[in-house]
């Protein structure tokens, strides 16, 4: 467990195996603007400073919600931490990795540790984490995934809402 993560009670994490190099993967998701490729609700992901420990940017998604990313961990070839909210607002932590499984494949696993309804009392949020928080990111969390991978085999940007739409992220 992460340091930056210690304050959430809960995590939501969706990983898969692709059939691309650690390179390959490192090397798109390390590029600025990196989103707008193959985030299925990304509008805009304006870079504010990159890369590494310090990052920022932001997220403009396809409803209109702007959320802010701030890079506390950047491991070359192995992922990076963020925490990421509205400005101002409650932050949720992000983990993403990257793990080699042979040389032409690997998995890709993000974690997120949401701020709603995950801090303070288990007993009282488990009910509205697990019924309600859990299942709109996991499915947010597998959608993006599976555009990561789907930008990878066909390196051109991903189409609005490719797998679907989201509660939360688009229209």
């Amino acid at each position: 467990m992460n340091k930056n993560s210690k304050q959430y009670n809960r995590s939501v994490s969706y990983k898969k195996k692709i059939a691309f190099s650690v390179n390959d993967v490192w090397k798109i998701i390390s590029t600025p603007s990196n989103l707008e490729l193959f985030h299925p609700f990304c509008l805009k992901n304006t870079v504010e400073k990159w890369p590494g420990v310090n990052s920022k940017d932001s997220i403009e998604y396809y409803n209109g919600m702007i959320l802010n990313r701030t890079f506390v961990n950047w491991i070359k070839n192995e992922g990076y931490d963020l925490f990421i909210g509205r400005k101002n607002g409650s932050l949720s932590f992000v983990s993403w990795r990257i793990k080699k499984v042979s040389d032409n494949s690997c998995t890709i696993k993000i974690s997120v540790y949401p701020h709603k309804y995950n801090t303070g009392s288990k007993f009282l949020n488990f009910i509205p984490f697990f019924f309600f928080i859990y299942p709109i990111i996991k499915k947010y969390l597998k959608q993006v995934i599976f555009g990561l991978d789907w930008y990878l085999k066909n390196q051109i940007k991903i189409p609005k809402n490719q797998f679907g739409n989201n509660f939360y992220f688009s229209k």
